[in-house]
């Protein structure tokens, strides 16, 4: 169904690679639908690193996304494809995207698009997207974390960190992280980890080894890179599964393969923006059947540490780099 043309909007875009003053609140031609598409007004959109990285110049979006940042979104449809079916005017939801969520109006392919759960804000339901995508599809797709097992998440302070925390906990996981200071680290045990270590003060090996008795953990969701790869393959137990999504630390290492041969390791990894818009789809339906009834049920939700008005996407990005928040960063329109 189609409504009304809508010509124009405000967004922020990068005026050139750098700090966070390369982004601007300008005024740009609304996108304009492609088949299987729908607009949304946006309400709410979640700050993410690779926002950081793309603003920096080393993550430009695919081919034929816009170039504007933003990975998640959330806000009500206002046009639809003639294609679209099953999604109508009106309709409330939240959407993965390769790009343009900082902005008034987002295109979204179809298959991405996830109804807003009815217990959470436009702010809470623009936290979801990036981070739950990036849980569910390495933590218990590549990762294959089951009920019973350990698993251990770096970052557990971050976005991606709050909701494997939760996400693991639920699904029956022993969870343990590390973060940066006392204060993130009782915030992640309220999440759910059963020992969050703070990596300035103790030896994250060590204290996973005392407290899985020598075994290690099964599973590590990865987002530092660099040197703490060698000291995970160190905490993992046998069979262990590690998935890397980030390089903080950097993203070239030497390692010792003998202990992944001995504990017959599986190193992997992932990225979720390039991947064809059916993947995508398949990882949301995923979700909607997975997780959406434990977010409705109030068992798991995305952790707000603040929000800033659009045009004031760069304090944003300032205050992610900082990494002193828990939890989501949210631009509102």
């Amino acid at each position: 169904m189609m409504t009304r043309t809508i010509h124009s909007m405000q967004c922020v875009e990068i005026t050139a690679p750098g700090g966070p003053e390369v982004l601007r609140a300008v005024t740009r031609r609304a996108p304009v639908l492609r088949d299987g598409e729908v607009l949304v007004k946006v309400a709410a959109a979640g700050v993410n690193r690779p926002d950081i990285i793309q603003r920096r110049g080393f993550y430009d979006p695919p081919h034929g996304v816009s170039d504007l940042p933003g990975l998640e979104i959330a806000g009500i449809i206002v046009q639809t494809a003639g294609d679209v079916h099953h999604w109508r005017v009106g309709d409330e939801v939240c959407a993965l995207v390769a790009g343009g969520g900082y902005a008034e109006y987002c295109t979204v392919p179809a298959p991405q698009l996830l109804p807003k759960p009815r217990r959470l804000s436009m702010i809470e339901a623009a936290a979801i997207p990036e981070t739950f995508f990036t849980v569910w599809t390495n933590v218990f797709e590549r990762g294959s974390l089951k009920a019973g097992e350990t698993f251990l998440v770096h970052g557990g302070g971050s976005g991606i960190g709050t909701v494997a925390i939760q996400m693991a906990k639920l699904m029956g996981a022993r969870v343990f992280t590390t973060a940066g200071s006392d204060e993130k680290c009782r915030a992640c045990e309220e999440l759910g980890a059963e020992r969050a270590i703070n990596y300035q003060t103790e030896d994250y090996v060590a204290v996973i080894k005392e407290i899985t008795q020598g075994q290690g953990v099964d599973v590590i969701l990865d987002m530092v890179g660099g040197e703490y790869l060698a000291r995970n393959i160190e905490a993992m137990a046998v069979d262990g599964r590690h998935v890397s999504i980030a390089f903080l630390a950097g993203h070239k290492m030497e390692i010792n393969f003998m202990p992944v041969m001995l504990k017959r390791l599986t190193l992997t990894g992932s990225t979720l923006r390039a991947r064809p818009i059916a993947e995508k789809g398949r990882i949301a339906a995923a979700l909607k059947e997975k997780i959406w009834p434990e977010i409705e049920a109030g068992r798991i939700r995305p952790q707000i540490f603040k929000t800033f008005p659009l045009a004031e996407a760069a304090e944003a990005h300032r205050l992610l780099e900082s990494s002193i928040h828990v939890g989501k960063i949210v631009l509102t329109t």
